[in-house]
């Protein structure tokens, strides 16, 4: 079926500095993090979030490549997935 992110819901979680969202693999939901010094415009969590939307396309891109390579519990995504 492949990862497909039907719900656009993402928090920011500030004790590990990263923003929180999932994808969809079938029925199995898929957990991701992006550490927030991907958005390095941002510092706040309103900042952080609407750095997020504005970049959702390539993010989601930058998941799916991550999940295509092995299947984990969790994925954390870093500025070198975005490279």
């Amino acid at each position: 079926m492949g990862l497909n992110f039907p719900n656009r819901s993402r928090s920011y979680d500030a004790s590990a500095n990263r923003i929180r969202f999932t994808g969809h693999d079938g029925m199995f939901e898929v957990p991701f993090l992006v550490d927030a010094d991907v958005f390095p415009g941002a510092s706040t969590e309103a900042g952080y979030l609407a750095a997020f939307d504005a970049g959702r396309d390539v993010i989601q891109k930058a998941a799916a490549k991550a999940y295509g390579y092995t299947r984990r519990r969790l994925y954390i995504l870093t500025a070198s997935d975005f490279r």
